[in-house]
């Protein structure tokens, strides 16, 4: 067969699927999970909230955890578009319980390809567990999320965030159960104004599996903080029952909560795990969430975006690029970079908290370029030192202290007011500053002070 005959056959199989595509009114889940297997449709949902449990019955429930079927609606059709403007599903996180899953093992799920959804609302209800799973994956490619918004809650324990480990580590000191927000594990996913309010303690939105040519624009994550004070003020539960026994440190040396801190109860607003090729970040904030941006070991594209209340704003691996973005740093440090080739440009908001914070960032690494700037040149009161030449706290718990690593050839102009500390494993540094050098242990540096 000729390529000029193989292209006619392809134009006329696409011709057949528009011709053959159906506009669809649904009006329940039922009807959603059957049109969630085909392929070609364009099916609009009525908008209301639907109950999942008047899908998945007592017995269907019963059946499903006998046929090892977890998930709860399996979008696994290609080349659909789901209108689901006003529509949201409320998810009885009991049902997870009756079902027990594995380890993560996730609710609804997208394994079909070039789908587009639009407008669901999925609220968890109840006081059920999930033992890991997320309530939303993208497996699929291709597929595009717009305006989908996440209440996710449902997991144990709630309300320390990572104080007492993270579950499998062999330091945590309370098992817990997590239940993440939405995952992408799929290759040219895409999503625009999604949101995620987490009352959990796992993700936001995160990145697993090294897709490629994933982009974010226009999405929001939000968590909730507590103060340490506030936790060690209990008399009862779980933290009380392990003597607030952490899992990291303090800067005493002891496995203790201490008091002054802020903690966000859930994990982070985005993240990446390994490398994945050509992530992109654009008008995205997260706010009272652990890391707002955590892009370790991973290189990305992070553009006008914003973090609020994080414990820590950005951290950042080799060669990611943070383009007029901004934040706080008023439960953390606004800034971590370990990795080679960034390129940073970073805006510094000028309010503040009571909360204990010990610095402003940290950097080690090779060949980085950072610029820090104050939000309408206002200074904060508080110095909080820029700290060249150190690693993050372990875990990157504030808790913790700060390590000596080597840095060569930073390029920082600090344009914040706020002072310096250079380490003694900085090298061929290039740094100019507006704030003071309290310390300068580096070699062969060379420093202009303005």
């Amino acid at each position: 067969m000729t390529i000029k005959s193989s292209l006619f056959l392809f134009g006329v199989f696409l011709v057949s699927q528009i011709i053959n595509a159906k506009d669809i009114k649904i009006n329940s889940l039922q009807a959603l999970a059957k049109y969630a297997t085909e392929s070609g449709n364009t099916i609009t949902m009525k908008p209301g909230v639907y109950k999942l449990t008047d899908y998945l019955t007592l017995d269907i429930i019963k059946a499903r955890r006998t046929n090892k079927e977890y998930q709860y609606i399996t979008f696994s059709g290609s080349n659909n578009t789901f209108n689901l403007k006003g529509v949201e599903i409320e998810l009885e996180t009991e049902i997870r319980n009756s079902l027990k899953p594995p380890i993560h093992s996730d609710e609804f799920l997208i394994t079909g390809s070039n789908n587009s959804f639009l407008g669901l609302t999925i609220r968890c209800v109840g006081q059920g567990t999930s033992p890991g799973g997320t309530v939303l994956q993208v497996a699929g490619e291709s597929n595009i999320l717009r305006d989908i918004t996440l209440h996710v809650a449902g997991s144990y324990p709630y309300g320390y965030g990572d104080l007492f480990g993270k579950g499998k580590q062999a330091e945590t000191t309370i098992k817990h159960q997590k239940h993440s927000g939405l995952l992408v594990t799929g290759n040219n996913t895409k999503l625009y104004g999604c949101k995620i309010y987490n009352r959990s303690f796992g993700h936001c939105f995160f990145i697993q599996q090294h897709p490629k040519n994933v982009y974010f624009e226009d999405c929001y994550a939000e968590g909730e903080v507590r103060s340490t004070d506030e936790i060690l003020a209990e008399t009862s539960g779980p933290a009380f029952d392990v003597n607030f026994k952490t899992w990291t440190q303090n800067r005493e040396g002891e496995y203790v909560v201490t008091p002054g801190y802020m903690k966000s109860l859930c994990e982070d607003g985005f993240r990446t795990y390994g490398k994945s090729e050509n992530i992109t970040f654009k008008n995205c904030t997260a706010k009272n969430t652990r890391g707002g941006f955590e892009l370790r070991f991973n290189s990305a594209h992070v553009e006008n975006c914003t973090t609020i209340g994080t414990e820590r704003g950005y951290w950042i691996g080799d060669n990611t690029k943070l383009i007029n973005c901004k934040g706080d740093a008023n439960y953390g440090p606004l800034l971590f970079v370990e990795g080679s080739n960034v390129d940073v440009e970073l805006m510094v908001d000028s309010s503040e908290s009571d909360r204990m914070v010990h610095a402003l960032m940290t950097v080690f690494g090779e060949n980085n370029k950072v610029v820090l700037k104050s939000a309408d040149g206002k200074k904060r009161k508080q110095e909080l030192p820029i700290l060249v030449g150190y690693t993050p706290p372990m875990h990157g718990e504030s808790m913790s202290p700060y390590s000596d690593a080597e840095v060569i050839g930073l390029h920082l102009k600090n344009e914040t007011g706020m002072p310096m500390s250079i380490g003694a494993m900085a090298k061929n540094c290039t740094i100019e500053t507006k704030g003071s050098i309290k310390e300068n242990k580096g070699e062969n540096n060379h420093i202009i002070e303005k």
